[in-house]
Parts: C-alpha cells; sequence; structure tokens
C-alpha cells in the first residue's frame, strides 16, 4: 500500500487515526481496487495465493482449454473408423496364426473366428476421410477433425485402461490429465471450477472418480462431478432460515479462522477448503445461470438436439461449450455405453444416435463463435474392440492393440488422418500413438513441455507421462 508506514515505525499505532489512515491511503485503497478489477479481467499479475489463479504456460499456446469426450466402454473402431474389407472376406473364419501368437483377450479364447464390419463406410469432405454410415452428423465435420486411426495402450480391462487414458498410469492415486492442467494453467473463471465433468451414459466410468481426482496434487485441482439437470452440486441453494447476510457474515467468519490456521501450518488443503467455500457461494449466482438452456437459441437447441430440463449427452455437450465460454479450463464427458460383447449392431447404433449429432453440433457452434481455434476437443475411449467375434456373431471382446481417437481444433493439423492398421485392423502399424504420446501432445498443445510439467512427491519428481511419451509433431498444424 501507498502508506509510507516506514514513517510510523516505533510510534503508537493507537495515533495512526481514521482520518490520517483515508488521508495518506487513499491511493492505496483505489490501487486495491482497481488490482482486484484487472485481476477478474485478466489484465494484471494472478494472486500468488490464489492456487487457480490463472498463469502462463512454458511457452506459447495453441489451446486454451480442453472439452474431453470420453466414450468409456471402448467404442469398436472396426463399426466407426476404420474399414477393412478384407475382415470382411474372412468373415467366419480362424485368424491367421501368426496374427493372434502370444495374444491375450480379456474374455473370448483368441483362436475365435473373425467378424466382418456390421455398416458400411463412405469418404466425406474434402479430406476423403472415411466414417460409418452410424457417424452422418461428424460426416459432416469431418474436413474439421484430425483422426488417430493407430492408437494403442498398454491395458485390457475398463477401469485400469480408463485411469490409464486419464492418469497415464493403471495405478490408483494419480492426478488426471485435467487435473494437471489446472495445476499448470490454473482457471479463467471465479465463479466455476477449473475442471467439470459429466457422466451421461448408463452408468458411471468403470474407473469411478480415479478417473478426475488429484492424486498426490492438492485437491483444489480436482474435477468437480456436476448433475445433468438442475442445480449442478447438491445443496447449492441455500436452506430455509439462511439469507444472504447471515451466509455471507458466516463465511467470513469460517474463511478468517481458515486462515489463521493456514499462516500457521501452510497447508495447502486449508486452501482448498477456503477455496471451495468461496466458489460455492459464487456458484449460488453463476449456476443457475449456466445450466438454463432455455436462454439458448431455438436454432442452437436443435442443432445439438438438446432439450431443457432433461438429461442427455446433448444437453451436457451444449453445457460444454457454455462452460467454456466462461473460462473453464477442463471439461469432461463420461458416456459410459460402448461395452458391446454382444448386441453390437443395434446398441452401437443407438450409441451414435446418442451422442453423433451433439458431438458434430460442438464442432460447429465452436467454430462459428471463433472458439475451435483455442478449444481442444478430444474424442475417444480406453481401448478397441477385437477383429474376432463374442456372444455368437454380435460382440466383440476388448483390444488394446489398435482403436481410434480423434481431436478438434486448437492448433492441429484439420482433415488429417493419420496412423494405419494392418489388414484386420487387429494391430497399429504405422505411426503407432501411445497414451503417453497423446498426453505429450496435448499438453504440448496446450504450451507445455510434458517431460517439465512435474510435480514432486515422496522424493520424485512425478509427471502426466511418467517416463515415456513423445509429441506427435505430425498432428500438429
Amino acid at each position: 500500500m501507498n502508506c509510507q508506514t516506514h514513517l510510523y515505525r516505533g510510534h503508537d499505532p493507537k495515533l495512526v487515526t481514521r482520518r490520517w489512515f483515508f488521508q495518506q491511503c487513499g491511493l492505496g485503497l483505489g490501487a486495491i481496487a482497481l488490482g482486484q478489477l484487472f485481476q477478474e479481467n485478466g489484465w494484471a499479475a494472478p494472486d500468488p495465493h490464489d492456487p487457480l489463479a490463472p498463469r502462463p504456460p512454458q511457452f506459447a499456446p495453441k489451446a486454451k482449454r480442453v472439452i474431453y469426450l470420453f466414450m468409456a466402454g471402448a467404442p469398436s473402431h472396426l463399426e466407426l473408423f476404420d474399414y477393412k474389407p478384407e475382415l470382411a472376406k474372412w468373415n467366419g473364419k480362424l485368424p491367421p496364426a501368426d496374427l493372434i501368437k502370444g495374444y491375450r483377450a480379456a474374455f473370448i479364447n483368441p483362436n475365435s473366428t473373425l467378424l466382418g464390419p456390421k455398416f458400411k463406410f463412405a469418404r466425406h469432405g474434402q479430406s476423403g476421410a472415411e466414417l460409418s454410415e452410424l457417424l452422418p452428423h461428424l460426416a459432416g465435420v469431418a474436413d474439421d477433425l484430425t483422426i488417430v486411426k493407430s492408437m494403442y495402450t498398454d491395458a485390457f480391462n475398463h477401469a485400469p485402461g480408463q485411469i490409464l487414458m486419464n492418469t497415464g498410469t493403471q495405478q490408483f492415486g494419480r492426478p488426471g490429465i485435467g487435473a494437471w492442467v489446472t495445476y499448470g494453467l490454473g482457471s479463467e473463471s471465479r465463479d466455476l471450477p477449473a475442471f467439470v465433468v459429466f457422466s451421461t451414459g448408463a452408468k458411471g466410468p468403470s474407473g469411478g472418480a480415479s478417473n478426475w481426482g488429484n492424486g498426490f496434487l492438492p485437491s483444489v485441482y480436482q474435477g468437480v462431478l456436476f448433475r445433468n439437470v438442475g442445480d449442478p452440486v447438491l445443496y447449492l441453494s441455500n436452506p430455509k432460515g439462511m439469507d444472504t447476510t447471515l451466509e455471507r457474515d458466516s463465511l467470513d467468519a469460517i474463511k478468517r479462522l481458515n486462515q489463521d490456521r493456514l499462516d500457521v501450518v501452510g497447508d495447502p488443503e486449508i486452501s482448498t477448503r477456503i477455496n471451495s467455500f468461496e466458489m460455492a457461494y459464487r456458484m449460488q449466482t453463476s449456476a443457475p445461470e449456466l445450466m438454463d438452456l432455455s436462454r439458448e437459441p431455438r436454432e442452437i437447441l436443435e442443432l445439438y438436439g438438446a432439450e431443457p430440463g432433461k438429461a442427455s449427452f446433448a444437453n451436457t455437450c451444449l453445457l460444454a461449450r457454455r462452460l467454456a465460454e466462461r473460462g473453464v479450463r477442463f471439461i469432461e464427458i463420461f458416456h459410459e455405453a460402448w461395452d458391446q460383447h454382444s448386441n453390437l449392431t443395434k446398441d452401437l447404433a443407438k450409441n451414435c444416435r446418442d451422442t453423433d449429432k451433439p458431438t458434430a453440433a460442438l464442432i460447429k457452434d465452436l467454430k462459428q463463435r471463433g472458439m475451435l481455434d483455442d478449444t481442444l476437443v478430444v474424442w475417444g475411449g480406453e481401448f478397441g474392440r477385437t477383429p474376432m467375434v463374442q456372444g455368437g456373431d454380435d460382440g466383440r471382446d476388448h483390444h488394446p492393440n489398435c482403436f481410434t481417437t480423434w481431436l478438434a481444433g486448437g492448433g492441429l493439423k484439420p482433415g488429417l488422418t493419420l496412423g494405419e492398421s494392418d489388414e484386420f485392423g487387429f494391430n497399429a502399424t504405422r505411426d503407432k500413438v501411445h497414451v503417453h504420446d497423446l498426453h505429450a501432445t496435448i499438453l504440448r498443445l496446450l504450451g507445455f513441455d510434458h517431460t517439465r510439467l512435474t510435480y514432486r512427491f515422496q522424493g520424485r519428481d512425478f509427471r502426466l507421462t511418467d517416463v515415456a511419451g513423445e509429441v506427435v509433431t505430425k498432428l500438429l498444424a
């Protein structure tokens, strides 16, 4: 403050009168107010004591935020993105012995017969991206997609596969990618959490909250699970008898007690507690406005297929765009519906009816608002599905050797299809991309060297990519 307190050292503090304070410190009070306005509008240096204050990345980023559409349960790449005419010819026949030598499947005998693709494919856009007939809306934005057909992973069951895809390891207790991103960048929103999670499938993801946990990072960086309708979190509304004045006075008293304790012990979890109380207070105003989709124009609701007040993947995609507009750093939607061990034809068609239109709408909507350039959209599951049949003649088992993920926006080469698999869609064969490579690339687009975004815990520096990972430069614009 501009108070010249050095002139009053040694004086009785009672002699520093109220009149003197306002006379000498007027400029300082004005500076405080102005500084607060600058911080709220992103024009001033962030508060060093705020763990979620916006922070600059290590170098100029291409993307400022991420929307991750996580198709939990593992969609079949062979029915959606990776058409294999040779597999159709081998339908009902045993796979070549050298193809399955040493291969371990989750449930089936690897020597099960091969199953040809169930749906037709066609090429779309100037890029000629080959997509299934189940994805007519995504076909309309094919030239905005960056498709990776050569993903592979280390896990072949859902929980470890999902946790690996989200945290970089199959072990519980590591930070999710959204937690790493908010740890590195902070948040541009004061009124909403930095990392928001939705779950829209028939059940929650097999890996549970470990997919969006903070692990050993301070818990202020963990994802906040929002409900799909109504108040996004429970007990956000005040109980009967609690007015705004009483609530504010109570929070201020609790904050002073927490701050006193924080000053003594320096525990970052106390800082998290202070932040969570204040965030909940601000969300009482911001959250109802966020969740009210009836404010959206009719043409936008129709674009997504969204219906205000009704829980759906479409509504959640629209909410993701609204969250991104409001400065939320990382938004992740889990849609656990893709585990087709049987009923492959029927269930895949239903899943695509539920997700294809709103997914394409999200790309279109971000693009028409000028947000796609600095928003990174990621779509994919934890692994792929086997070329071999399961469940009679209408199902596929878990498959880690090859699957497809696509991305859009945020500094990527639009219209690019990277990588290939063999003639059966069994193994990735060209431009292979591991989970760690995908993570390294996402962090690069956000302005980070993945080897330098670290956190010291139990005597070593941890990172999202552990001890592996290479940036897939061919994906970058």
